[in-house]
């Protein structure tokens, strides 16, 4: 597998490969997320682009990475981890190469500490509540 130079004529930026019904959540967390999106005011989309991440021989990718959520106004996209911390190795080496490919792309991370003081902020319960 080769990857193509990181210059900026060799990558390609925010390629669109469709947009995912808001009602397709991967997983309960992103729904609630999604609320208190809609709760605050924000305008998203959720899963709107995806970026790849290497490419084979033919320059087709063969690794990509779709952030959950993206901020229309603040022009910001959201990942949302809630897996424990010691399971997300695998999301932070794509989420490095995703801002070594983009650097322009604004992401932000939100990560299981960060989601579990979210919903205690708001009085939502656990995780565990979200999967019952």
């Amino acid at each position: 597998m080769t990857t193509p130079s990181l210059d900026a004529d060799a990558r390609v930026h925010h390629p669109s490969l469709g947009s995912v019904s808001s009602n397709s959540f991967a997983h309960p967390s992103e729904r609630l997320f999604a609320n208190l999106l809609n709760l605050y005011g924000y305008e998203w989309s959720y899963e709107p682009l995806e970026f790849p991440l290497a490419w084979n021989e033919f320059g087709e990718p063969v690794r990509a990475f779709r952030p959950d959520f993206f901020l229309h106004d603040q022009g910001l996209f959201i990942e949302l981890t809630v897996l424990e911390q010691r399971l997300v190795t695998k999301k932070n080496q794509k989420i490095r190469r995703f801002r070594l490919l983009y650097p322009e792309v604004q992401l932000l991370v939100v990560y299981q500490r960060d989601f579990l003081r979210l919903m205690k902020q708001h009085d939502l319960g656990s995780l565990a509540d979200l999967a019952a």
